[in-house]
């Protein structure tokens, strides 16, 4: 017993002797103590920038599942609606682009609305323009008839109320069939431009 008590005294007296070694532990603790703090002061969320370059270029800013997008004019009547099953949008760019996009655009002197169908769409929402690719196809209803272009490129101009291609077009309604390289049409005046390299093929009504 005795011999444990003076053990415990001589180490007591050996810290004591050493100064140096309690300031060494001191400061540990100090380091340790911030460091901890530092820690939980930082936030989790990593910033834009080092996200973009984490999940890449070619990778969205963030999707929307069964988007519906609508734009109005001035006076507050529709001008185009479209929907797509799957939305990305890219924020640097300002671009947002569509899978199996569909669109119908509204004109003030047309009741029925123009179709547009495509395997893919891109909507560069600055400019508000919306390139279709991949089976383009537009339906037009005026009364009881109908007309159906296809192509592999459009590009309607929203702001211009304006659709138009440079690729290869063909017409089809109910008394014939027009191929045309490039086309343009204006949506509100119902006029149809063709190109260039225009055939047709028409019944004649009996």
């Amino acid at each position: 017993m005795a011999t444990s008590k003076k053990t415990s005294l001589l180490s007591a007296l050996a810290m004591a002797n050493r100064p140096r070694l309690r300031m060494l532990a001191l400061a540990t603790t100090i380091v340790a103590a911030v460091f901890l703090l530092w820690q939980s002061d930082e936030s989790p969320m990593t910033s834009y920038s080092d996200a973009r370059q984490l999940r890449g270029d070619a990778e969205p800013d963030g999707f929307v599942v069964n988007g519906n997008y609508t734009s109005y004019d001035e006076t507050g009547q529709r001008k185009i609606v479209f929907t797509s099953p799957r939305i990305e949008q890219f924020e640097d760019e300002n671009l947002a682009t569509m899978k199996s996009p569909n669109a119908e655009l509204f004109s003030a002197t047309d009741p029925e609305p123009w179709i547009l169908e495509a395997d893919n769409g891109s909507l560069l929402r600055n400019q508000d323009l919306l390139d279709l690719t991949g089976n383009v196809r537009v339906v037009r209803t005026i009364g009881d008839r109908t007309a159906t272009l296809n192509t592999e490129s459009l590009t309607l101009d929203n702001d211009q109320g304006i659709v138009y291609t440079d690729d290869p077009v063909v017409i089809v309604d109910s008394v014939g069939t027009t191929r045309a390289k490039g086309m343009k049409a204006w949506i509100n005046e119902r006029i149809l431009e063709l190109n260039s390299q225009v055939e047709g093929r028409y019944e004649t009504v009996k």
